[in-house]
């Protein structure tokens, strides 16, 4: 595709065409396509990858390296209650120069910014390297047949990309004040207790699960599992790429809730049911955390000799992308196009940041995120049009300095 021929995307456009496809998690309703049309336009062979019912999209264009990846999803959270809305949730409408819709922060309006970077850099010139998207929709659901199973695939097949920006939403209160270098990693457990029910009367012919249950929480809950955990390069000078010192506050454990079910009050019950989340930094793995808690509830149960099953799901481990060229290189490109540089945080939930790390560098620059998953989800067309400028600059400095 020539210089000439290369179409220019508007990103507010794009925004409002992918805002207009409802697609609450599961569901695509055309997200992928309209995505499809637009990169097929500028030249990406697109490729189509669905596991169960999850849409996913890999397009590439180029095939030297380096291969620089767009990570995100056009899955979106429900809407809530519609009547609440100033406009319907999937009508993208534009109010005072403000796009409304569910979607238009979190994050349709980064993958359509990047979409139009992609087209104004690609306008002027080719790049000497290779542009490619990592497109999923399944990152507001289980994440299980996302952005997990398209990077297990693509490293099975030997594909190599060498860095990557992910399009969440990470700016705090203005544009490009903050990017996303590492967030933690998240474990969901299941902890039953079986016990046997009985009358409160005659608790010899029973066999309490709830205070086994309470005395396993309160050693849970009590343990300390780290301080924290510091950069590894903390001290890195401004000359090699500014002062950072990112580091990941401590992991917390937390008790989400506790079950019994009991509606009599002379019945001792049968089991005892809780559920609890550790959000963990890179002191940890998902596997050395399970292993933690089979081994406690293995003290609780040896001890009351009540059978304690658990059942883990860990979403994915902490991530860190230390300081470097690639960070080095998405200030620049920051601080370039807005005039302020972003301090490197590692604050906030998970992401698919947390899968593509396995491949290579991976960092988080989006919109401001204060209105995302709210009513009136909402972003400044302004705004939107400075990300794109944003993501332009971070791939022509990204590329001169490869």
């Amino acid at each position: 595709m020539s210089v000439a021929s290369t179409p220019v995307i508007d990103p507010v456009a794009l925004t409002r065409d992918l805002i207009r496809r409802p697609s609450v998690t599961p569901a695509d309703e055309g997200a992928m396509d309209v995505l499809e049309r637009a990169l097929t336009g500028l030249g990406f062979h697109c490729r189509r990858m669905k596991f169960e019912n999850i849409e996913n999209l890999y397009a590439r264009r180029g095939t030297a390296s380096p291969n620089l990846c767009f990570a995100g999803h056009t899955d979106v959270v429900p809407t809530g209650s519609t009547e609440a809305w100033s406009s319907g949730p999937f009508e993208a409408e534009v109010k005072d120069g403000v796009l409304y819709g569910r979607g238009a922060v979190d994050m349709k309006s980064g993958i359509a910014a990047w979409v139009a970077a992609v087209s104004r850099v690609l306008a002027e010139g080719d790049v000497p390297g290779s542009l490619s998207f990592l497109i999923t929709g399944d990152e507001e659901g289980p994440a299980l047949h996302g952005t997990k199973r398209v990077v297990e695939t693509l490293m099975a097949e030997g594909e190599v990309i060498d860095a990557c920006v992910v399009g969440e939403p990470s700016s705090s209160e203005v544009l490009g004040d903050m990017i996303k270098v590492g967030r933690r990693g998240s474990l969901n457990t299941w902890i039953t207790v079986h016990g046997k029910q009985g009358h409160v009367a005659y608790p010899d012919r029973a066999a309490n699960p709830a205070p086994v249950m309470a005395k396993l929480l309160a050693r849970l809950d009590a343990h300390i599992l780290d301080e924290g955990y510091p950069s590894l390069n903390a001290n890195v000078t401004r000359a090699a790429g500014d002062c950072l010192s990112v580091g990941f506050p401590p992991s917390n454990l937390e008790i989400t809730t506790i079950d019994i079910g009991n509606p009599a009050t002379n019945i001792i019950p049968a089991e005892a049911k809780a559920r609890l989340n550790i959000r963990f930094n890179p002191s940890h793995t998902g596997d050395e955390l399970i292993a933690w808690l089979n081994a406690m509830a293995g003290e609780a149960q040896a001890a009351s000799g009540l059978q304690i099953t658990l059942e883990h799901l860990c979403s994915g481990n902490a991530f860190l992308t230390e300081p470097g060229p690639f960070v080095t290189a998405v200030q620049d490109a920051v601080e370039t196009a807005v005039g302020r540089r972003p301090a490197a945080s590692t604050t906030g939930g998970t992401s698919d940041a947390r899968f593509i790390r396995a491949m290579c560098p991976v960092l988080e620059l989006g919109l401001v995120g204060q209105t995302m998953h709210q009513i009136d989800e909402r972003a400044p067309v302004a705004e939107i049009e400075a990300l794109a400028e944003v993501y332009r600059t971070v791939i022509r400095i990204f590329f001169e300095r490869a």
